[in-house]
């Protein structure tokens, strides 16, 4: 899988970005995935692997989220391309840490109540991407 994978599918006349309710909607989803990150006991592995404060987390994930789900490029205005796999190297990415990303991910989609198919279809393509990001076996 390439940076260039997202969940908008060219042949969709509606993005997942505006599905989820633009810029807005992807801040809440971020804002939902890190609160989870921070307070649950299940992602422990996944909280580890982030700085102290996830303001810098936040803002780049939100920015990154807006360009793949196929509205703006805000994290490509402010860095350039993402360089995924690359930006991600130097932390532990196992099974346990992709599955407990996925997991947040999930419950946070579930909690802010995003649309069945489309939490679907996010799921299928966030849970490739978390897989290619993998560096280590376990």
């Amino acid at each position: 899988m390439s940076d260039a994978a997202s969940a908008h599918d060219a042949t969709d006349a509606t993005t997942a970005f505006a599905l989820i309710g633009g810029e807005a909607g992807v801040r809440a989803l971020v804002d939902r995935f890190y609160d989870l990150m921070d307070l649950e006991p299940a992602y422990a592995r996944l909280r580890a692997l982030h700085p102290t404060t996830l303001d810098e987390s936040r803002d780049k994930l939100h920015w990154f989220l807006c360009g793949w789900l196929g509205g703006p490029a805000l994290y490509e205005q402010r860095f350039g391309h993402p360089r995924l796999r690359a930006r991600h190297l130097p932390y532990p990415i196992g099974i346990a840490e992709r599955d407990q990303w996925l997991a947040c991910m999930r419950q946070a989609m579930r909690e802010l109540g995003v649309d069945a198919a489309l939490a679907q279809r996010l799921d299928a393509a966030f849970a490739g991407t978390a897989d290619w990001m993998r560096n280590r076996g376990g």
